[in-house]
């Protein structure tokens, strides 16, 4: 699954960077990450020097050094293992001034039309951490939001944090809108404990309540489940 997505994204950000000198995307964490982005870093002929990379979220008053960090993450799993260096826009949730980085952020992105975004559907069919119900009107780019008891109970039985209490309450997040820009969507999403969301996702009507649901209104997202995400599916 991971591969198959991977190598999409990889033709995709080929095709972007045969047309224009640069090319921007955006990338994911979590666990539902790791086999797409181990196997991304491995495809040829993408020359990563010409390519800004924008992550999704991060937690409001988490350090980079924490193992939870996205940016941690991403240096490690991601930007370390490429052969060449990308520019790379972090969302650095722990600054003192949250709204001048909130600002920062949204001029550096509205500036740079993403080409291809990859994401995940969190067990509360979160996008980003835009929990339900999701905000679906605001126009701001990236935007601090209240992350709910299941988004946080995930991140806590995913191995992230050693009790629910180590769990940070907020985050800074791309808003719904902002990811729904990208020219293309490819979203990863395994395991049993996602089969719900999914099938709100694919199935279901488009609803804040189930945030993911708004893909289906996108021109060009594909979406790569295992066996066990899609058991919920009618069709």
């Amino acid at each position: 699954m991971g591969q198959a997505a991977a190598i999409h994204g990889a033709k995709v950000l080929r095709a972007a960077l045969d047309k224009k000198p640069r090319a921007n995307i955006i990338v994911a964490t979590g666990a539902s990450q790791f086999e797409t982005l181990k196997h991304l870093v491995k495809e040829p002929g993408i020359d990563w020097s010409r390519v800004t990379v924008f992550h999704l979220d991060e937690y409001v008053g988490l350090s980079e050094s924490h193992g939870a960090s996205f940016r941690k993450y991403l240096r490690e799993r991601f930007l370390a293992q490429l052969p060449a260096a990308p520019e790379f826009i972090p969302v650095d949730g722990d600054v003192k001034d949250i709204p001048g980085e909130l600002a920062r952020l949204g001029a550096l992105i509205l500036a740079r039309p993403i080409d291809l975004c990859f994401a995940g559907i969190g067990e509360n069919s979160h996008l980003a951490f835009n929990d339900p119900p999701a905000d679906f009107t605001t126009t701001e780019p990236y935007l601090v939001v209240n992350l709910d008891e299941a988004c946080r109970k995930q991140q806590f039985g995913e191995g992230w944090f050693p009790t629910m209490a180590d769990v940070p309450k907020q985050a800074v997040s791309m808003s719904i809108r902002q990811i729904m820009k990208s020219a293309c969507m490819i979203l990863s999403v395994p395991d049993q404990r996602k089969a719900a969301a999914v099938k709100g996702t694919v199935e279901g009507p488009i609803t804040s309540l189930c945030p993911a649901s708004i893909v289906q209104q996108h021109p060009d997202c594909t979406i790569y489940i295992d066996a066990a995400a899609s058991s919920e599916l009618s069709r």
